[in-house]
């Protein structure tokens, strides 16, 4: 029987390109779920590239309605499914951080429950082996991706990887799936000095640069996105996409002329107030970098920890006294307009806290800090090539690394730290680790991928409601198809590990 492999595509093109690579090398039946916007629909419905055997536009199944939500189906859906819908919900950065228009509770559960019986409806009608797609950023990817998780679809979700230009295939969202016996890893007999070589090999702040839907800053990008959407598109979105309820041409026109002048303005604060030459001599200190908001690691990875001023406080509170809190800003909070003065004034209240500047160079600081708190930051990583521990907020994939500590009651925060600043690290540890990640990853460079097809298609991120023309696609998939064969091969690779898996779990 034919493997049935379900797709998701939106925005990132990358599962729509690996579609393509695939079909060429096994025999499945492939379907897709598709979120996009109007103009892109028509590339769908048309093209001849991919043979999917039955495709559903994700929005035309969540209607601009009014009816009693159904919490009872709701109550049964959680517990089948195991998941917390509010969690999901409450975390979304659509209703959380409304640009155009401010969602009702009701109006939050009858998308909700829209979707839930979409997605049960699709599951049951075509019963998928696989479910290929990208980490979600939205709670209704990450529903159903939990959805599939937790029943017999087997999820292989491309992620970037830690070491540059590569990804990760995984179910988890921060976890390495097929893990050995670690402890039994041949190490290289890396010291830290050669680890850290190794590290700084690969520009992880690039990687994350390309990893936000930051759109380039390019002038000439920027002008012809904007005469495209301002003379050319019809905004028929706004009826049929709740992201995008509330937008006209006036108000996006008006919001984005306030962002650039409130940006401007937050920017020059950061400027005058952060501190960009910090005081390593005054005493000892924890590092604690600031995540990027609005993203997803926060909502969706760590839901129970996106308020980072409480985080901050409760950091400082369980240091030893002698010791400093030291809370860098992350450099790409630019591309969400910067925090409010408000929010670094009370950071800067807290009495054993430095706030620094973005420019502050972090391998100094990983260098001469005591110990690196994250809540669920690569910062954690890039650390331990330091030898420096380092406690996060939830499981991560280098959380299997003795150095690494993951709390789970806040109470015991300051024991942990005592306990964190005490430690040893073993340079052969990270090396196991190192050894690891290299065989759990692909030579497929994600990022540059993402790039590419941002520079083709969406006027380098800056509109992504455009029409595609079929022919420019057959030719962009032409141009990268050694690559996408590589991303092809690795999830075929990924489909037997599965296929052996359940083989020996069932001997």
């Amino acid at each position: 029987m034919k493997d049935k492999i379900l797709f998701w595509l939106g925005v990132d093109y990358t599962n729509f390109c690996l579609a393509y690579s695939l079909q060429q090398k096994i025999d499945c039946e492939m379907y897709a779920i598709i979120d996009v916007t109007k103009k892109p629909r028509t590339f769908f419905e048309t093209q001849h590239l991919v043979d999917f055997k039955n495709i559903w536009f994700f929005h035309d199944q969540i209607k601009k309605k009014s009816f009693k939500p159904d919490l009872e189906y709701l109550r049964k859906f959680e517990k089948k499914y195991k998941i917390n819908l509010w969690q999901l919900v409450q975390n979304e950065r659509i209703f959380l951080y409304p640009s155009f228009h401010k969602f009702s509770n009701d109006e939050t559960l009858q998308i909700l429950e829209q979707e839930c019986r979409f997605f049960e409806k699709i599951l049951d009608e075509i019963k998928p082996d696989y479910f290929f797609t990208k980490l979600a950023s939205f709670h209704h990817l990450e529903l159903f991706f939990q959805m599939c998780k937790n029943t017999n679809t087997k999820v292989q979700a491309i992620n970037f990887g830690l070491l540059g230009q590569n990804c990760i295939i995984t179910q988890e969202h921060e976890k390495l799936d097929m893990v050995e016996d670690f402890e039994h890893i041949e190490t290289k007999n890396r010291n830290f000095d050669s680890l850290q070589k190794f590290m700084k090999s690969f520009d992880l702040t690039k990687q994350l640069e390309n990893n936000t839907i930051a759109p380039s800053r390019k002038t000439q990008d920027q002008i012809s996105a904007s005469t495209e959407y301002f003379l050319k598109s019809d905004s028929g979105n706004t009826e049929t996409h709740y992201p995008y309820y509330g937008r006209t041409k006036i108000k996006v026109f008006f919001y984005y002329l306030k962002d650039l002048l409130r940006t401007k303005k937050r920017k020059s604060y950061v400027d005058k107030n952060l501190i960009k030459n910090p005081p390593y001599d005054d005493a000892p200190f924890v590092y604690f970098p600031l995540h990027l908001e609005m993203e997803r690691t926060l909502l969706i990875s760590a839901p129970y920890f996106t308020n980072q001023l409480e985080v901050i406080r409760n950091i400082a509170q369980s240091l030893p006294i002698n010791f400093k809190l030291f809370v860098k800003e992350h450099p790409l909070q630019f591309a969400r307009g910067w925090r409010s003065p408000n929010e670094y004034r009370e950071i800067m209240k807290i009495p054993n806290v430095t706030l620094l500047h973005p420019s502050v160079d972090k391998n100094e600081l990983y260098q001469k800090c005591s110990l690196i708190i994250t809540i669920a930051g690569s910062a954690g990583f890039e650390g331990l090539f330091y030898g420096k521990p380092v406690i996060t907020f939830i499981d991560l994939n280098f959380s299997l690394l003795n150095s690494v500590d993951t709390i789970t009651n806040l109470a015991e925060l300051p024991k942990m730290i005592e306990n964190s600043l005490s430690k040893k690290i073993d340079p052969s540890d990270l090396d196991r680790f190192v050894t690891l990640l290299e065989k759990s990853t692909t030579n497929f460079d994600y990022a540059d991928f993402l790039t590419k097809f941002k520079k083709e298609f969406f006027y380098n991120g800056n509109l992504v409601d455009v029409e595609i023309p079929e022919t420019k696609m057959k030719s962009f998939l032409e141009k990268n198809g050694v690559l996408l064969d590589t991303l092809a091969d690795a999830h075929i690779k990924k489909i037997n590990w599965f296929k052996e898996k359940k083989s020996f779990d069932h001997s």
